[in-house]
Formats: C-alpha cells, sequence, structure tokens
C-alpha cells in the first residue's frame, strides 16, 4: 500500500501529465519535496513560479544516458535520495518506419525506455535498503496494440511496461511498490502533437480522449490503495484483449490513423 513519501521525483514535470502528478502528490502530501525534471527549464520554471509546497526544479537532457550516474549523484547529495520515482517523460512520433529513422527512432528509444530504465537501476538500491519506495513508469496503449506509425515508439511503450511489471513482481517482498500506468489518448501537448501527425479518419475524429488532472488522480488511487497498474480513459480497460486474435484487433488495425509519412 501506498506511505507517506519524503521525496517525489518526476521527469517530464513540464508536459500536463506530469505537471498535473506534482499537483496531486502535492494534495496529498504537501511536506513532500517534489523533485521536478524536465528538458526545458523555462517551461519548468513558469508552470511552477507560484507551486505551493516544497519544490526543486532540475534540468535534465534523457537522451544523454551515459550522463544520468553523475546527474542522479548530484540530485542524491542535493536533495537526498527519492523514494518516489515517477517516470512521466516521453515522446510520441507517428511516423511509417522508413519514414522514422534511425536518429529519430534512437532518441524515441532513448528518452521512453533506456532512460527509464537506467533511471530505476539508480534509484531502486536506495528504497530496497529502506524497505519502501515506489517507482510509476507511464507507459502506453500504443505498447499494447498495434498502431501504424508507431512501431519505435510501440517498441518502447511496450518494452517499458513488461519491465515495470516483472519488476512488480520482484520487488514486492522487499518494500518497493511499482506502478505501471497505460494511456491512452490523454489532451496534452504530445497528444495534440500526435494527433497532427496523422490523416483525418474514422479513429482520430471519435476516439475517446481523457483529461490529465483525470489520470492523475488515477495514479494517485492506485499509489494510495497498492494498486499495480492504471488503464485510462476507462473505456480502454478492455486493451489487453486487443491483443488476442479476433474482431477488435482486426478493427484498430484496420481504422487505426495513417501517418502522413
Amino acid at each position: 500500500m501506498g506511505f507517506s513519501p519524503q521525496r517525489v521525483l518526476i521527469t517530464g514535470a513540464a508536459g500536463a501529465i506530469g505537471g498535473e502528478l506534482a499537483k496531486a502528490f502535492a494534495s496529498a502530501w504537501p511536506q513532500a519535496l517534489r523533485i521536478l525534471v524536465d528538458r526545458d527549464e523555462q517551461a519548468l520554471r513558469e508552470r511552477f513560479r507560484e507551486e505551493p509546497g516544497r519544490v526543486v526544479t532540475e534540468t535534465c537532457d534523457l537522451t544523454d544516458i551515459q550522463a544520468l550516474p553523475g546527474w542522479w549523484e548530484a540530485i542524491v547529495e542535493r536533495h537526498g535520495s527519492p523514494d518516489v520515482l515517477i517516470n512521466c517523460a516521453g515522446i510520441m512520433e507517428i511516423i511509417s518506419f522508413q519514414g522514422t529513422g534511425w536518429e529519430l527512432g534512437s532518441r524515441i528509444l532513448d528518452i521512453n525506455l533506456t532512460a527509464p530504465l537506467r533511471l530505476m537501476d539508480l534509484a531502486l538500491p536506495a528504497m530496497v535498503e529502506a524497505g519502501r519506495g515506489a517507482v510509476i513508469n507511464v507507459s502506453s496503449l500504443a505498447g499494447e496494440i498495434p498502431l501504424r506509425g508507431c512501431s519505435y515508439y510501440g517498441a518502447a511503450k511496450a518494452g517499458i511496461a513488461r519491465a515495470s511489471e516483472i519488476a512488480r513482481a520482484e520487488l514486492a517482498e522487499q518494500g518497493v511498490q511499482v506502478i505501471t500506468v497505460y494511456p491512452g489518448p490523454v489532451y496534452s501537448g504530445l497528444e495534440s502533437h500526435a494527433r497532427g501527425q496523422t490523416a483525418p479518419g474514422f479513429l482520430q475524429r471519435n476516439i475517446p480522449t481523457g483529461k490529465p488532472d483525470e489520470l492523475a488522480g488515477e495514479i494517485l488511487r492506485a499509489f494510495q490503495r497498492g494498486h499495480p497498474r492504471v488503464i485510462y480513459p476507462r473505456i480502454f480497460r478492455f486493451s489487453r484483449e486487443l491483443m488476442q486474435p479476433g474482431l477488435p484487433r482486426r478493427l484498430i488495425e484496420r481504422f487505426s490513423p495513417r501517418p502522413k509519412k
């Protein structure tokens, strides 16, 4: 079950979901130090200039995987070891496999998969030693269902989801909670950018889209109640059936939006 965290580190905190998670944790535990991380220093400062509670902002380029250990060590020296790590940073590009190219593809993999795994690797020793902690990994339903234009993004999100679910089973007896989050479309800069990369179609016009504050609330409740995963919007809770042969999968493959390039 959840505990009263002392230090919560959130990557992608300048984004819609990360920012709402920062608010949700501040509301539940105003005494906790929130370490809010993003690549965009100006966006961080503007968003959290008048933020109540204990908050510090830190910048980090998550694509520089080799620099993460030194950066993490500096974070721990300045603020102490986080007892909650929320891997929320991510980028999404809806482009055909050939159109993506390796340079962009490797960046998608680094931010959505390699960096979260490396941060888990750096954060978990202190949590295990303390006998308590939590990791919250924001994956995506794009890692569960075959969406055209999402080869790299889907691969990265499928990878972090599988690693997260395995880590949950491994760490439960050591007092460390791992929550895997599977969002569908959620109103955000990422969602708007991705929607602009697809040709108009049935799903683009009609797909249910959630709100970042509602998703943050679902994640907070999962942490407090010890739930292993969050699927949001709730209508997508049938999504795990989509990977099985049958009509739902065929419909997704047939009607998923086509990338413009």
